[in-house]
């Protein structure tokens, strides 16, 4: 069965307001235009022209509802706040696609970052998955909390050396040893623990600044100053 039924943020199983409709997601780019649906036994699947944008597993209970997270990150990433109470959300979470890595490292960056920022430094982690395996993905986030690194950027890095296998020598995430040296940002140091980080900076030896050669200089300018004033008294 194939139909083109209009999109909004949720695509309904036959388009209607009805209740108990049943509702499959389409990316957030979609919304308003035009899709053609083709209906298999177990799947459905959603083209933009001859595109295939995405497919579903096939509801069959009444009220269902199949939505995918990835379809609103653009969304949620102009706007963070929605996040956590997102239903998109609370769906990956059910389906195993938002892992306990992925609520490490929000919190993570949530405490460095603040709850914005940080939810969007998450939500371009998030946005790897389209490029990536979600098992590269999740090893780099991994990889990025053993050292002490909330961003995409380092979390990307990580996942393409699990990918191409390089990446056991270098962190050992499995082992929790205290002579392990880890490799940790100053900045984000500073804005978790600020007073640890004072605490542990070595005794500053320097002088106090003084303004006295400055002081020295205005003294010199004055008194030629004051030598033309005269001069120039004698004259009048």
């Amino acid at each position: 069965m194939r139909t083109t039924p209009n999109s909004n943020r949720c695509w309904e199983n036959p388009p209607s307001t009805k209740p108990g409709a049943i509702q499959y997601s389409v990316p957030a780019r979609l919304i308003g235009r035009k899709v053609r649906v083709s209906l298999r036994a177990s799947e459905v699947v959603v083209f933009d022209g001859r595109d295939e944008v995405t497919r579903h597993e096939r509801v069959v209970a009444r009220g269902g509802e199949s939505i995918n997270l990835d379809h609103y990150l653009e969304v949620l990433k102009r706007k963070p706040g929605a996040f956590p109470g997102s239903t998109a959300l609370t769906h990956a979470r059910e389906t195993g696609v938002f892992t306990a890595a992925h609520d490490a490292f929000w919190q993570e960056a949530r405490k460095v970052d603040g709850d914005s920022a940080g939810t969007r430094t998450l939500i371009d982690v998030l946005l790897l998955h389209r490029s990536m395996r979600a098992a590269d993905v999740v090893a780099g986030i991994r990889a990025a909390l053993t050292i002490g690194a909330v961003s995409a950027d380092v979390v990307a890095v990580e996942a393409r050396l699990h990918a191409s296998g390089s990446v056991s020598s270098r962190h050992p995430v499995e082992h929790d040893r205290g002579d392990v040296q880890r490799v940790v940002s100053l900045t984000q140091r500073r804005l978790t623990d600020p007073a640890a980080v004072i605490a542990g900076l070595p005794p500053d030896r320097r002088p106090m600044p003084t303004l006295a050669q400055y002081d020295e200089l205005l003294t010199r300018r004055r008194a030629p100053m004051s030598a033309t004033n005269e001069r120039e008294g004698t004259t009048r």
